[in-house]
């Protein structure tokens, strides 16, 4: 069910909801299982799900370039843009997700305030082209975002009908 470590905590009626932090990715097609994670700054949640087989996928990615650190991109594949949307993507195709009738939703990527300098690397905006450009190479369009800004994000896919919830602690959107 997960494709890295997730932590997995039972909600009312018996649900499962698999907890994503930075740098992991979860897929899973268990009913009534959603997938979260939360205090999204400058990183981004991919969310993949696929209607007819029910798959559902979530990736929470820091920063958008493996080649700063090789070997962290090999000991933990989720943690940059261009290696850990293709293995999000691998792992779902293992579950029956079809890359035609996938639907890709993308959250975070903020600037949060007090990153904010002359000297600011806009990491957020260079991991929302990161993942924009990777999924376009592929093929892959993005049906909806909820990205930039200053505030973070909880995000969370349900696995049986898609909905992707995104909460700021003040507001709360469907994607």
């Amino acid at each position: 069910m997960c494709a890295a470590p997730a932590l997995l905590a039972p909600r009312g009626g018996g649900d499962t909801r698999l907890v994503v932090g930075i740098g992991e990715f979860a897929v899973t097609r268990q009913p009534g299982a959603s997938i979260v994670t939360h205090a999204l700054g400058s990183c981004i949640a991919v969310c993949i799900w696929d209607p007819a087989a029910r798959v559902a996928g979530l990736l929470h990615f820091l920063l958008p370039d493996s080649k700063i650190n090789p070997e962290r991109a090999r000991i933990q594949v989720g943690t940059f843009a261009d290696s850990g949307i293709p293995a999000l993507f691998q792992e779902a195709y293992k579950l029956g997700l079809d890359k035609k009738r996938c639907e890709v939703r993308l959250a975070g990527g903020a600037e949060i305030a007090a990153s904010a300098s002359p000297s600011n690397l806009q990491v957020g905006k260079r991991n929302i082209l990161a993942a924009r450009n990777l999924l376009w190479r592929n093929g892959v369009m993005i049906r909806a975002e909820a990205t930039g800004g200053a505030i973070p994000r909880t995000v969370r896919i349900s696995v049986d009908d898609g909905r992707v919830e995104v909460s700021t602690g003040r507001d709360l959107a469907l994607l």
